[in-house]
């Protein structure tokens, strides 16, 4: 007996979550999802270390990001690949203050830094920087201070030790719930310090003090996230769980990004923070078609898909 296919939909688990057009996260209006292209003006970053070493050269690039379906940039002037040392102050301003003023004059997109250090903090906000993205949840000296006292928005990442030692034996009891209650306790730290929940995203972090099946369990589970109230920023491009799972170096990892950069949009995720914007777009514009004609399914009567909203 051949059975129908709505038979046989309405057996499967409601694959649709929570599509808004927009993101709202402190002074960004953004498209749900967002793309955070990557633009790292290091000598040192594991991916594109060096590539955009130059004003002209980080410049260039990030118009190209904004050519191919960028939402917004995020400038980085320390590395934060494992093993990874600190940089100087002076340096870090050096590399990316001057980065920023020129992205602001030039494009129309937003600008977020992608720093821990407090005073690059200031500077960058100053130079017209949107939103802070902290490896370190702004859990530095000063650095809960310096957001608050602007209207910035900022992205709060977990990470297990530092850069330097965060790959050294990473160890969790029970790695979601782990990750979920140093997020929620980092939230509490920014309220109590007058930055309120509205200009608040979490980024669990994903290869930051992470085995791969550390990776690929939050991964799975990243919908558990929700009950932050937060935007969840995932910045899963070319990172080295690919290279283990897959066996590709840092330069043939595309497929593996993409292919995990759709499963997490299946499951909440806000904002992708990737290398590879042309190729993101694309994804998204089928994400987003086929996201709409299940909603359309379901308001028609169709079971077994959830009816939460609209694709942007």
């Amino acid at each position: 007996m051949v059975r129908s296919a709505g038979a046989i939909f309405a057996r499967l688990p409601v694959i649709v979550t929570q599509v808004k057009d927009t993101i709202s996260v402190g002074p960004l209006q953004l498209p749900k999802p967002a793309l955070m292209g990557v633009l790292n003006v290091t000598p040192d970053s594991f991916s594109d270390g060096g590539r955009f070493d130059t004003l002209d050269r980080a410049v260039a690039a990030a118009e190209n990001m904004a050519a191919q379906g960028a939402d917004l940039i995020d400038v980085g002037g320390e590395s934060t690949r494992p093993g990874a040392e600190p940089v100087d102050t002076d340096e870090e301003l050096e590399r990316v203050v001057p980065v920023v003023e020129a992205l602001r004059a030039r494009l129309a997109l937003p600008v977020s830094v992608d720093t821990s250090n407090p005073t690059v903090m200031r500077e960058a906000l100053a130079a017209g920087a949107q939103l802070v993205n902290d490896v370190r949840a702004l859990s530095r000296p000063g650095a809960l201070e310096a957001v608050a006292e602007t209207d910035a928005a900022v992205c709060l990442m977990h990470m297990r030790g530092t850069p330097l030692t965060m790959q050294a034996n990473p160890d969790y009891a029970e790695v979601v719930d782990e990750v979920a209650a140093f997020l929620a306790q980092a939230v509490q730290r920014c309220e109590a310090a007058g930055i309120d929940r509205s200009r608040i995203m979490v980024d669990p972090g994903f290869g930051f003090g992470k085995t791969l099946q550390h990776n690929l369990t939050l991964l799975a589970r990243l919908p558990e996230l929700e009950s932050l109230g937060c935007p969840v920023l995932v910045g899963l491009s070319r990172k080295s769980m690919f290279g283990q799972l897959l066996d590709r170096a840092v330069d043939e990892r595309l497929a593996g990004t993409l292919a995990a950069g759709q499963l997490a949009l299946d499951a909440g995720a806000h904002v992708l923070r990737v290398h590879d914007v042309a190729e993101h777009h694309d994804m998204r514009q089928v994400w987003r078609s086929v996201r709409r004609l299940q909603i359309q399914s379901t308001k028609k009567g169709r079971p077994g898909i959830a009816d939460q909203g609209e694709p942007g």
